[in-house]
């Protein structure tokens, strides 16, 4: 890939990440919201999706507030993309924001034909808890030949 194209890669990875970005803020979650748009190779937008608890169930804020509750309802963003999409994804690129998808979502990405993912780097305060999980995601992807970029 010459300078050129690089360039225009990341010109396009910056606006689908900032549409993640802005996909994320329509999660219910008060403490962590993550939003993903998943692209075809011709740069066109398949699906999108943010965390949240699936259609039909409760969303109660209170629900979000009990951690352990929360995490036995949630549908982490990537999963929501993908199981709302209406077509195969094969070679197609999944952005997520704010950081990495977990190793949890990573087999499921995987196993939907993605080949690309795109990531902010995490921030700092959240190292620490998550670092591990995305420890296990990269080695699954790198073990599956998904490309990993994180900016």
């Amino acid at each position: 890939m010459d300078s050129l194209d690089k360039l225009r890669r990341l010109k396009w990875d910056a606006r689908f990440l900032s549409m993640a970005k802005l996909i994320a803020s329509w999660s219910k979650d008060p403490s962590t919201k993550t939003g993903t748009v998943i692209v075809r190779p011709d740069r066109t937008v398949a699906t999108v999706g943010f965390n949240g608890f699936p259609q039909g169930m409760n969303d109660d804020p209170k629900l979000y507030a009990e951690r352990e509750t929360k995490y036995s309802r949630i549908v982490h963003c990537e999963m929501n993309a993908i199981l709302t999409s209406r077509e195969r994804m094969d070679g197609y690129t999944l952005y997520t924001h704010p950081f990495l998808t977990c190793e949890r979502c990573a087999v499921h990405v995987i196993q939907a034909g993605i080949k690309r993912v795109v990531a902010p780097i995490c921030p700092d305060h959240l190292i620490e808890r998550w670092e591990p999980s995305f420890a296990r995601s990269r080695s699954y992807f790198k073990e599956a030949g998904v490309e990993v970029t994180e900016y």
